[in-house]
């Protein structure tokens, strides 16, 4: 719930320093989904390099792709509802608006579907010989 709250940070400042550079919600949302591939190239770097001893060439295809794919796709999701109402909320003049609580629970929503799969997956034995 956190890293996607965090991950769209640039544009969370976007809307407070430049809100007339975010011009629209699919432009927003796709800036987001920058944030997200670099949380996930950074993410599947630990792991790659400080995490996992000697990961296999099969396993660092996985990480560089499935889990920034994945990253990208929730931030672009939350990034639909990085709005200027959120900087309002956040400053105590307005409610939260709906649709960027949705865009929120269905970025995390998904990412929340990935772990519980990966876990699943991996108690499973899938991932034994990975």
């Amino acid at each position: 719930m956190i890293e996607e709250i965090f991950k769209p940070i640039g544009v969370y400042l976007g809307q407070v320093w430049l809100p007339q550079a975010l011009r629209s919600c699919l432009y927003t949302a796709f800036l987001a989904a920058l944030g997200g591939i670099a949380f996930g190239l950074i993410e599947s770097w630990v792991y790659v390099n400080i995490y996992v001893d000697d990961p296999s060439d099969d396993y660092r295809l996985f990480r560089y792709t499935v889990p920034v794919a994945l990253h990208a796709t929730a931030s672009f999701v939350v990034g639909f509802g990085v709005t200027r109402g959120v900087v309002e909320w956040v400053n105590g003049r307005a409610k939260l608006p709906r649709s960027s609580r949705n865009f929120y629970i269905g970025g995390v929503a998904l990412h929340s579907v990935y772990n519980t799969t990966a876990v699943v997956l991996s108690l499973a034995g899938v991932f034994d010989d990975f």
